[in-house]
């Protein structure tokens, strides 16, 4: 629901104030074939494929990581089992900074937010009996994501299969985590080095796999709102668009690989319309601004998570509620894949159960509910297009202002975006805090006495086994070949070659994530925050 504003009004989260009705004066200079055009077609209001779910439904791609690579391994399975058609990775924190499992920094963090890789090993413990040819796998990694993805492609070579049958999604989205999360190793220069080797390397290597997920939805469950998200992100993919044109790429060479990843939070209709404007947004970016001329380079094909910042400790059992409605959200909104988050995420990693309640959420919808009978149902809504209007006004206004500072990462040295963030967050803790924006079971309907449910915990014992496994690997392989390829990683850092290449043969010989991560530390230095 809506916040009410002082004159009885109703708004969106995002603060569009919202008519009790809507009708053609709403939508006074709308040009349907100027501004939604045909499902498939640009700008893509509609959806980015002609005919969307009667074709083929959405990727159902549950995300899963818990302590080690076996345990996880096994989820894995357990989730193919019940239909789940793709596989996203979860990383613990350590994998996601560059350190391994028996480093100081790793105390108390291995397995803790998802799955600990240390090495090529662990990798291979992760996919064990998983034919890569016959699954997409997403990675939601940044900083070393291109040591997760040369970890991946060794594997599946050692499983026979090229890497150019390889299909899936690395997250590769830094700016988003010095504005909004935090998991960032480098400064931004050495890290957008990084992203752009990652999509040149890939041209020529992995032409299926997807070389970025560029994210807004970390950035929303930071507290930005709709129109926020929207804007911060699209403004973050120009930056690495821009990025990859100055490092000698063709736009239509990389474009048609970019992928998006956004948050579906709970006002409903302000969620469908956030889609629905960034994909025309999007289409227009890469068609005026660089130049674009194959349509799919235009497309804003996107992955969509259920907001975890909507999930509450209290009365979890609603939360199986708010994501079923944020999923129906995502998918009138036209999302390509989808995580429904389980309703104990408030509280612990998920059990079997939760994940299971979550996964069938989504086999409802798709089977049940008759969403996937037609293309944009919402289309031609005076309320729904009116909303897609003036996120996409509000949205370039942010954007227009982003680009005045200098772009993203101007905007992100300097603080600024860090701090509209931060202000969103703060009046919508208000909203709550007030009474004024209700969320079931924390400010109104509380009960006074609740049964916590059934929580997942890890093992101590898989923790201390996984740390000797890393030592083990150091003790047993050739360590004159991995100091050398190490030493090849640095002096490649110094210079402009492609880093991956490198890096790609200290892994095979067994060099550890950390190690590599280290090798980069030497030369580029670590980020560390003006402010």
């Amino acid at each position: 629901m809506g916040a009410a504003t002082d004159e009885g009004r109703r708004r969106t989260h995002a603060g569009v104030e919202i008519r009790s009705v809507y009708g053609p004066d709403d939508l006074e200079g709308f040009d349907p074939a100027r501004d939604l055009g045909r499902p498939g077609d640009p700008p893509f209001t509609r959806g980015v494929y002609e005919t969307m779910y009667r074709g083929r439904v959405w990727t159902m791609r549950q995300y899963a990581g818990m302590g080690t690579a076996a345990e996880t391994n096994r989820r894995f399975r357990y989730l193919l089992g019940k239909g789940q058609t793709g596989l996203s990775v979860a990383f613990d924190l350590p994998t996601q900074m560059g350190y391994d499992s028996d480093h100081p920094r790793s105390e108390g963090e291995v397995g803790k937010t998802g799955v600990a890789i240390d090495s090529i090993d662990d990798m291979r413990r992760l996919f064990a009996g998983i034919p890569l040819d016959r699954v997409t796998t997403s990675m939601t990694i940044n900083a070393t994501a291109p040591i997760l993805l040369l970890l991946y492609e060794l594997v599946a070579e050692e499983q026979g299969v090229p890497a150019s049958a390889l299909g899936g999604t690395v997250q590769n989205d830094l700016l988003k985590e010095y504005a909004a999360r935090g998991t960032y190793i480098y400064p931004p220069k050495p890290s957008m080095r990084l992203i752009t080797d990652l999509f040149a390397y890939c041209r020529e290597r992995l032409p299926r796999w997807n070389t970025i997920s560029i994210s807004g939805y970390h950035i929303r469950e930071a507290g930005a709102t709709a129109v926020q998200e929207v804007a911060f992100t699209l403004a973050n993919a120009i930056a690495y668009v821009r990025a990859a044109v100055d490092a000698g790429l063709e736009v239509d060479e990389f474009g048609p690989r970019l992928s998006f990843f956004f948050a579906c939070h709970m006002n409903f209709f302000e969620e469908v319309a956030k889609f629905r404007a960034a994909r025309r947004m999007w289409a227009r970016i890469m068609g005026e601004r660089f130049g674009a001329r194959d349509p799919r380079s235009m497309m804003l094909r996107f992955h969509t998570q259920t907001g975890g910042a909507t999930l509450t400790a209290q009365q979890p059992e609603n939360n199986i509620v708010r994501t079923a409605y944020e999923a129906m959200a995502a998918v009138l909104g036209g999302t390509q894949s989808l995580h429904t988050n389980s309703y104990d995420e408030a509280l612990a990693l998920p059990t079997e159960h939760a994940v299971k309640v979550a996964l069938r959420t989504q086999q409802v919808l798709a089977h049940e509910t008759g969403v996937v009978d037609t293309v944009d149902p919402l289309g031609g809504s005076y309320f729904v297009e009116s909303l897609t209007n003036e996120i996409e006004v509000r949205a370039t206004e942010l954007i227009d202002k982003i680009d005045g500072m200098g772009g993203s990462v101007a905007a992100i040295e300097a603080g600024w975006m860090q701090d509209e963030i931060a202000e969103s967050a703060y009046r919508i803790q208000q909203e709550i805090e007030g009474g004024e924006l209700i969320v079931v079971g924390v400010n109104r309907f509380q009960d006074e006495a609740e049964s916590p449910p059934e929580l997942l915990r890890i093992d101590e014992s898989e923790v201390a086994a996984q740390i000797e496994r890393v030592r083990a690997l150091r003790a047993g392989r050739d360590q004159a070949t991995v100091d050398r390829t190490l030493a090849a990683v640095a002096e490649t850092a110094r210079g402009t070659g492609n880093l991956l290449h490198p890096m790609r043969e200290a892994l095979s010989a067994r060099a550890t994530l950390g190690e590599v991560s280290e090798a980069l530390r030497s030369v580029f230095g670590t980020y560390e925050p003006s402010r």
